[in-house]
Formats: C-alpha cells, structure tokens, sequence
C-alpha cells in the first residue's frame, strides 16, 4: 500500500510540475552584437543570422526575428514567461541601418472589433434545413 501511495504521490507531483515550450528563432545576444550597421548587406545578415522568423508586410526591408516562451502547469492556459523579438532594418540599398530589440512589455494589447457582418436572406430553422431539399432535384434519366 505504501508503494502504492509514493507511486500516485510522484504521478501527482509531476502533473503538477510546469512544462517550457520554446518557439521561435532568437539569435544568440553575441552574434546580434557583430552587426555593424552601414556595414552588413541583406546576404551577410542572412549568413550570420540566418533566415528571419518573419518579414514587413508592406515592406521587405525589415526583418523580424521572434521568439517566445511560454509555461503551462497542468490542464490551465498557457502563460508567456518571456516574448523577444528582433528587428532588423535594412535601407534601400540593403545595407543594415539599425537593430532593435523588443520585449514583451514593448507589446501592445489590441482588442479586435466585435461587429457582425449583417447577411441578406432569411433565417431557417434545422429542420427547414434538413427538409428544405426534399423533392427540389429531379432524378437524371441513367444512362
């Protein structure tokens, strides 16, 4: 019985212990630092950097890599422990003119709009639905 109870205390212990998952590619903070801006093209950052996460939108001239770590204990939602992300701006020429770096407090929180998109037509019930077919096809003749 003691066995027993030691065994479910550890299964229950560990459930209850937190799992990291890293996703994202964030350099490495020395590698990031031998970037000289005026001085690096778009081809050297990629060899020394590698492929960013991400690029603008609008844009292709800056360059985002990101990365996040979140921590979960047990069967709750996951909660960020630490979000970086590294933006790299390239001039016209392609030549690196800044690297920045920004944390999770540089973040900014957006609320998505909660408008409905009104629709023409008219509202059926499931049976309308489900019924609403029987008899409107004719059979093809078989060939």
């Amino acid at each position: 019985m003691a066995v027993f109870l030691a065994g479910a205390l550890a299964v229950g212990m560990t459930a209850c212990s937190p799992r990291i998952d890293t996703r994202g590619n964030l350099p490495d903070p020395d590698i990031v630092r031998e970037l000289q801006p005026g001085l690096h093209d778009r081809n050297q950052v990629a060899q020394i950097l590698g492929s960013p996460s991400t690029v603008g939108t609008f844009d292709d001239s800056t360059w985002y890599y990101i990365s996040k770590r979140t921590e979960t204990v047990a069967f709750f939602d996951p909660e960020i422990v630490d979000q970086q992300v590294l933006a790299v701006h390239f001039d016209n020429a392609g030549v690196l003119s800044e690297v920045k770096v920004y944390g999770y407090d540089d973040g900014r929180e957006i609320e998505p709009v909660e408008r409905v998109t009104p629709t023409s037509g008219r509202e059926m019930t499931i049976l309308q639905q489900l019924f609403g077919n029987i008899g409107r096809f004719n059979r093809t003749a078989e060939e």
